[in-house]
């Protein structure tokens, strides 16, 4: 038995669209406090909502505030995200925590699918998903997404898993789960700012009907768990894999010796390999963002 109507705060829009039955597309928060800097990263809110709105669907972009579970951001709490002043990175661990002591915190991809299952939102747009990291085999260190992934029925646009992280074993571990990987237009998995990274998938989808199929068929069977659509950035925005595999060696080499570690890995190591590729890496991850939150609002839209 649950008691969710207390911690939970919904847009009248967002509410109004789920009774209606309407498309809504989830957003995370991570992105805005942890992933881009201020001002940028206000800017990019309101893009990432308006691509939503463009392709037939209505945005609720997640995070907790106050202790409140929210469905939604106005203009007000979306400052607050952005500035992230006292914003901590929430995961599914972290929930209760943040919820019972009134704190404020930037969902995941993991707390984003998990608050999407709770208000009934089906389709969520990301960047990049979390996975195994480098030497995972040996520190044990695997995103939280994956597990979130293989339980909780929320199907996840993103453009592949980040190149920082160990992208065969990320998918080994998506199989061993149970989790379809589909690719959006192609048969190869994307790496984040690459549209390339040398492991072919089994399934590709032509575009966002034959993927809503997809998840209409996995859900209508009672098939509990998610679906990953790994949507490359567009070409002109694609980054050269082994170029970037350099500047990530790079970065991984000063986050070892600045004893970086567990959650705070992913912020660092993101930042470092911005400041390695003069801003051109947040230029692609704010194209690719806007071009998952149009595949997602479109596949909703078919759902």
């Amino acid at each position: 038995m649950t008691n969710l109507e207390k911690y939970l705060d919904i847009q009248p829009e967002i509410k109004a669209a789920l009774d209606a039955r309407k498309p809504v597309v989830a957003l995370e928060s991570t992105i805005l406090s942890h992933g881009m800097p201020y001002p940028e990263n206000l800017d990019f809110a309101a893009k990432v909502e308006q691509v939503v709105r463009d392709n037939g669907a209505v945005p609720a972009t997640m995070a907790i505030i106050g202790g409140k579970l929210k469905v939604g951001l106005n203009e007000a709490d979306l400052a607050v995200m952005c500035r992230a002043e006292n914003v901590g990175k929430v995961s599914r661990r972290d929930v209760p925590v943040y919820i019972a002591n009134g704190h404020t915190g930037a969902t995941t991809v993991a707390t984003t699918m998990l608050m999407a299952e709770m208000v009934g939102i089906r389709v969520f747009a990301t960047g990049g998903i979390g996975g195994v990291h480098r030497g995972g085999e040996v520190t044990m260190d695997i995103s939280a997404d994956l597990q979130e992934l293989a339980h909780t029925s929320v199907a996840v646009v993103c453009a592949g898993a980040k190149q920082i992280l160990d992208i065969g074993r990320t998918l080994e571990y998506l199989e061993t789960m149970g989790v379809p990987v589909l690719g959006m237009g192609t048969d190869e998995f994307p790496a984040f700012y690459c549209r390339r990274s040398g492991h072919k998938l089994d399934y590709a989808v032509s575009g966002p009907a034959e993927a809503a199929a997809i998840l209409r068929a996995k859900w209508e069977m009672g098939l509990a768990g998610g679906v990953l659509i790994a949507n490359p950035i567009p070409e002109e925005y694609g980054l050269d894999f082994d170029e970037m595999e350099g500047v990530i060696q790079k970065a991984l080499a000063a986050a070892d010796e600045a004893g970086v570690h567990g959650k705070d890995i992913t912020p660092f190591l993101l930042a470092k390999v911005k400041d390695l590729t003069g801003g051109e890496s947040l230029a692609s991850n704010i194209q690719l963002a806007l071009n998952n939150a149009r595949c997602a609002a479109q596949i909703a839209a078919a759902m």
